[in-house]
């Protein structure tokens, strides 16, 4: 799988100890209790009902706010308006969903704005969207923009006006997402930007005031042919931090992309902001070129300890083979080091020879190439700092066992990232093949949280057989950096991946990510679900067509498929420590 790597003996204890919790049969899931999060989307028509690529955040200071964000396509057209064999993204219209909770992730609301519509486009005629009712972010159409989704949350302390942060003045929520120009607008150059919106008023946005948001901030450097995208963003919430209060937006750059055909090359970015998302600083990470050997991180996520050392990580290939990989500044952002080889990565699946990108569950199956993206977590003490381990836990699938023998793998790192321990595997449901992976450490470090997607069926060479997919909250105690007694905490209703889809029709779609976020007395984690979604037998059969020499159309979507087909949601919820007295 690679480059040995010398540890610590501490390190070294650690991994041979999780290892040998790994191997110990998982105790069996209790009946599921998570929650729908996507609360106002619609179970009919496509692609109104698709959501997916969820993030989640916990306010440090106020553990009962939660904000979630996903891909969300409540107001895009039906596939009945205009021609009913194809399900456009209708042009100008958002797709970055929010949804609050003020009950620490027990229960949630999604809130309505004004701004550009197709929510009413239902057919038969071609869709004309109008100023209206939307379940997305505000004051992006009134900006000549488009929310784009990709969403990234964060909860930072509030600026004190000079120069400062505090807890006592309240909290900040973040939010990060790709942006384009609205049809016909010329606000930046390129493809796709990264906009950052912010809200100091969560009660007031969910109650669909839109005045509680400023208007997005623009914070990428665009050319005419560059499309940023992949971001992550975090906030500084440890008061310990000699940083505190810093924002962090990690994101690849696509640079050449009319240029080349390949979007090369892609260097990492970082920006940050030292006034509560006023104004921002980019800084590039590492290098740009990108080559058959080696490529650059097209994806990241960004963490900072209780000292306010910020982390950086991202998949990257060195020599032919993927590593996870790290970035690392002691300054605030301002100077960084690496890249640090983590561990060696095997992406899972198989490509798949008509969409040109590698799937798991099988042929036209939802995409897989980001599933081993890097997903990280650090206990920082927040909000005090205090109390911090400053441990640093990774998760990702692997698919080094080969296709149906994909693992859901774990490594730290005690001494901020200096070294990690050997990379060992959860103890997951026989049959269970991780797809998408999110750590979340308690700000003290008791605890360790892992959400999953995991697909709970072999690789199918045809569309006509069933498949699963579920969502799993996992659960283990963290004594002197080792986690054991790996519980799980919630298990989803299996769902048929079948049902969901691509708007283009050609394949499932699951996006690329599930997230978790952690307090000291438990986790709240979102995930992709398929259970209320239905797979449609002329879908299948189109799309298995495509694999022959002889494809056939597409077929009416509304007019032959079941009404929920397409009908993906977000899930997930709050569940507490098991273990505290």
């Amino acid at each position: 799988m690679g480059h040995p790597r010398f540890l610590p003996a501490v390190l070294a204890s650690v991994a041979l100890a999780f290892t040998g919790a790994a191997v110990a049969a998982a105790v069996p899931p209790p009946p599921p209790t998570d929650v729908r999060v996507s609360v106002d989307s619609p179970v009919t028509p496509f692609s109104q009902n698709k959501q997916n690529e969820p993030a989640v955040a916990v306010d440090a200071h106020d553990p009962s706010m939660v904000v979630a964000g996903s891909n969300d396509e409540i107001d895009e057209e039906s596939c009945a308006a205009g021609n009913p064999a194809t399900c456009p993204f209708t042009d100008g219209v958002g797709v970055s969903g929010v949804y609050f909770s003020f009950t620490g992730g027990s229960s949630w609301t999604q809130p309505t704005y004004q701004g550009y519509s197709a929510r009413l486009c239902l057919g038969p005629a071609v869709c004309t969207p109008t100023v209206g009712s939307i379940g997305t972010l505000p004051k992006y159409y009134e900006n000549g923009l488009v929310s784009d989704g990709d969403p990234a949350v964060a909860f930072g302390p509030r600026p004190n006006g000079d120069g400062t942060f505090s807890w006592g003045n309240g909290s900040r929520l973040y939010y990060a997402n790709l942006t384009s120009n609205f049809p016909s607008s010329a606000t930046f150059k390129g493809f796709e930007a990264i906009g950052v919106s912010t809200t100091d008023d969560p009660h007031a946005a969910a109650a669909n005031q839109a005045s509680a948001w400023t208007a997005p901030v623009l914070i990428s450097k665009q050319s005419s042919t560059t499309f940023s995208d992949k971001e992550q963003i975090w906030a500084d919430n440890a008061e310990s931090s000699r940083f505190f209060g810093n924002v962090y937006v990690c994101w690849a750059s696509f640079r050449s992309n009319t240029l080349t055909g390949r979007a090369l090359p892609t260097p990492l970015i970082v920006a940050r902001s030292t006034d509560g998302g006023v104004t921002w600083t980019t800084k590039q990470v590492g290098p740009a070129s990108n080559n058959g050997i080696n490529q650059q991180a097209d994806g990241c996520t960004v963490r900072t300890d209780s000292r306010g050392n910020v982390y950086v990580f991202g998949v990257a290939v060195r020599g032919g083979q993927s590593f996870q990989v790290m970035y690392r500044s002691t300054n605030g952002g301002a100077q960084w080091t690496g890249p640090q080889i983590v561990a060696p990565v095997t992406r899972p699946g198989v490509l798949d020879p008509v969409l040109g990108r590698p799937t798991m569950d099988g042929i036209a199956g939802a995409r897989a190439d980001l599933a081993p993206g890097p997903s990280v977590d650090i206990a920082n003490g927040a909000p005090t700092g205090a109390d911090a381990s400053d441990q640093i836990v990774m998760t990702w699938s692997d698919g080094a066992d080969g296709l149906n023998n994909e693992k859901l793998l774990w490594t730290s790192s005690a001494d901020g990232g200096a070294s990690w321990s050997t990379p060992a595997a959860l103890p997951l449901q026989a049959g269970d093949r991780p797809l998408f992976t999110a750590p979340a450490l308690s700000p003290d470090g008791k605890d360790l949280y892992v959400v999953d997607n995991a697909f709970t069926t072999p690789y199918r060479d045809n569309t006509t057989d069933d498949r699963g997919l579920v969502g799993q909250v996992w659960h283990a105690n963290v004594v002197s950096g080792i986690p054991s007694g790996w519980t799980s905490l919630d298990r989803s209703a299996v769902g048929d991946p079948r049902g969901t889809s691509q708007n283009g029709l050609t394949a499932e779609f699951l996006g690329d990510y599930v997230y978790a976020s952690a307090t000291r007395d438990g986790v709240v984690g979102v995930w992709n679900d398929a259970q209320n979604a239905e797979h449609c037998t002329a879908i299948d059969t189109y799309r298995a067509s495509l694999y022959t020499s002889s494809p056939i159309s597409p077929p009416d979507v509304i007019g032959t498929c079941p009404a929920t087909f397409g009908n993906s949601d977000i899930r997930g919820g709050m569940w507490a420590d098991p273990t505290t007295p």
